[in-house]
């Protein structure tokens, strides 16, 4: 079975120490939330995750989700952690207040969406889909549907899924074919089938609340006539008691390479009465407050598999002899595998990327809150924009990085990394999903370059780039070699984003076969300027904490020297353009 510790040393590191974003600091909704408060929140949820939800994730994956007649079961013990989960509020962690919420931000609960992840992926999903249904819900929804269905799900009693997909339609949604038909009340009645409905049906909760799409009878072919619906399993009543079921039923649930605890469902709604969210055929915008929230979770998701894959490797390497390293001491007998070059090298990356990724996600979580709740409408606006820049690099990066890293710990464990006592095996089959769902990688890195780097406020690429150089002048003598390697690839990125502007007005094959290479490029650089962040304080804190700051300049160094210089081979190959792949006849 894995072992799994979370990280909150280093989580309140960064938020104790890099929280120099002045605008997030002047939000007033969180003045009161201090080190002290972070801390006890952190220091619970670890508890939670490594002793009740860790356990999970094994008997999950040995033991999957199944449809027994007509109802969907969880596996063993899910039911019983799950009420302690609710009954402890952590489902509530991050929602309004005014519904039953705690209200506390990103920068908090994104470190839990972290633990969650490297805990157990199949459990935390039965409540990260509630979360974002919330927030479309608590955006777009009317008052009066927010006081039915709200402070149910806020409490965890209920739960909530997103209804995208159809059998006829995955990415392109434009091509979906469930209908919705009004009703002489002002509901609607919805028939179609949605498929890979992560947590479509399961026996946690006492209802679950669908956000579908569908078209009605009058609207527009493609996007422009989609509608978003909020649909639940067993309908409500005025005084927000339960009452009969609706047609909505599972009709099979998925057998997964991965994630098996989880139910992904194909469901059928057949006159199922919904409830129209947002205005009428722009389904698809309101839509995107769940679905961009939710690709930044999925980042997390695998930057927490990445985490409990490197603690495990790490610990192995400790307890297992293999051959004499190059240092050996040894005269009989075989050396840990920790004193190989090539597996410290393996476990470097691994700790580089992963703390850097931490960082990045930190300042993304602050942004965030900015792009929410910021009084003046200008500074909201600019972060804004920075959020959805960095959306698809964080989703793709961190989940790409997973499948890596996760596949890196697996082979320091050898043959025994490949078979299922150990646990790793699991880390790679349940992270495999994370670059998929939620769009794919390559679809968000086309998201990135034709929608993200240039909009209607502008230059969104250029006004990024000038941000890290503004936080790089720092006069600390010792960060210097860092700032320069970083300066050297800031101006790859530079050169990068040139030839994309100019090739979108002659050939967007070239850009189409250029975006992922792009999107590693903008998220090597942005990991970077995360570490500058970090190494800033480690130098200049350095006497208060020699051990941990030593290991983060250290860590940083390795990232500087052996990961960052990546996105040049990225830029190379990308520029090569694209003619030599569209020529290319395919047998």
């Amino acid at each position: 079975m894995t072992i799994y510790r979370a990280p909150v040393d280093d989580m309140m590191f960064l938020f104790e120490k890099l929280k120099n974003n002045s605008h997030y600091n002047s939000l007033e909704k969180y003045k009161e939330v201090n080190s002290d408060l972070a801390k006890d929140i952190l220091e619970q949820a670890a508890k939670l995750t490594e002793n009740l939800i860790l356990p999970l994730a094994k008997v999950g994956d040995e033991t999957p989700s199944k449809l027994e007649n007509g109802v969907v079961r969880t596996p063993p013990g899910y039911k019983e952690v799950y009420k302690k989960f609710i009954d402890d509020g952590w489902v509530s962690l991050s929602c309004d207040p005014e519904y039953g919420g705690q209200g506390m931000p990103k920068t908090i609960s994104s470190f839990f969406d972290e633990m969650l992840s490297a805990a157990s992926l199949s459990f935390k999903l039965y409540s990260e889909l509630s979360i974002g249904a919330y927030n479309c819900i608590h955006r777009h929804g009317s008052d009066s549907i927010k006081k039915k269905f709200l402070p149910n799900m806020v409490k965890g009693t209920w739960s909530g899924t997103m209804c995208l997909t159809e059998p006829v339609c995955g990415t392109d949604l434009g091509l979906l074919k469930t209908k919705a038909v009004e009703q002489s009340d002002g509901t609607y009645k919805l028939t179609g089938q949605k498929i890979f409905i992560t947590s479509g049906d399961h026996d946690l909760t006492e209802n679950i609340i669908h956000l579908v799409l569908a078209r009605a009878p009058d609207s527009p072919s493609g996007t422009k006539g989609i509608s978003l619906f909020l649909v639940p399993k067993i309908q409500v009543k005025e005084d927000g008691s339960l009452g009969a079921r609706n047609g909505v039923s599972t009709n099979s649930i998925e057998s997964k390479m991965g994630i098996r605890g989880s139910a992904t469902c194909v469901l059928n709604f057949d006159d199922a009465v919904g409830y129209m969210i947002g205005p009428k055929n722009k389904g698809l915008n309101s839509m995107f407050t769940m679905m961009n929230l939710e690709r930044i979770v999925v980042g997390l998701q695998g930057l927490g598999l990445s985490e409990i894959a490197y603690q495990n490797a790490l610990n192995y390497s400790k307890e297992r002899k293999q051959g004499k390293s190059n240092t050996s001491k040894t005269k009989n007998g075989a050396d840990l595998i920790i004193d190989h070059a090539d597996i410290r090298r393996s476990l470097l990356n691994m700790k580089s990327i992963i703390e850097g990724e931490r960082a990045l996600g930190f300042w993304l979580a602050q942004q965030t809150e900015v792009s929410l709740h910021h009084k003046d409408n200008r500074i909201k606006e600019e972060a804004s924009d920075l959020v959805s820049l960095m959306t698809p690099v964080v989703k793709s990066l961190f989940t790409d990085m997973g499948m890596e890293i996760t596949s890196d710990a697996m082979q320091i464990f050898g043959g025994y990394g490949y078979t299922k006592d150990q646990g790793i095996e699991q880390l790679y089959r349940d992270n495999r999903i994370t670059p998929i769902y939620e769009g794919t990688n390559s679809v968000q890195a086309i998201d990135l370059v034709f929608r993200k780097l240039v909009n209607k406020n502008g230059d969104v690429i250029n006004k990024y780039i000038n941000l890290i150089k503004k936080d790089l002048k720092i006069n600390e003598e010792k960060i210097k070699p860092f700032i320069k390697k970083l300066d050297q690839n800031i101006e790859i990125l530079t050169k990068f984003s040139d030839w994309i502007k100019e090739k979108m007005k002659s050939s967007k094959d070239d850009v189409s076969a250029a975006c992922n290479d792009y999107l590693k490029v903008l998220g090597l650089v942005a990991t970077a300027h995360a570490w500058v962040k970090v190494l800033e304080v480690s130098y200049k804190d350095y006497e208060n904490n020699k051990k941990f700051y030593e290991e983060k300049i250290q860590t940083a160094n390795f990232f500087f020297n052996r990961v960052l210089p990546k996105a040049e081979n990225y830029y190379l190959t990308a520029t090569s353009g694209s003619k030599y792949i569209m020529d290319f006849k395919f047998n």
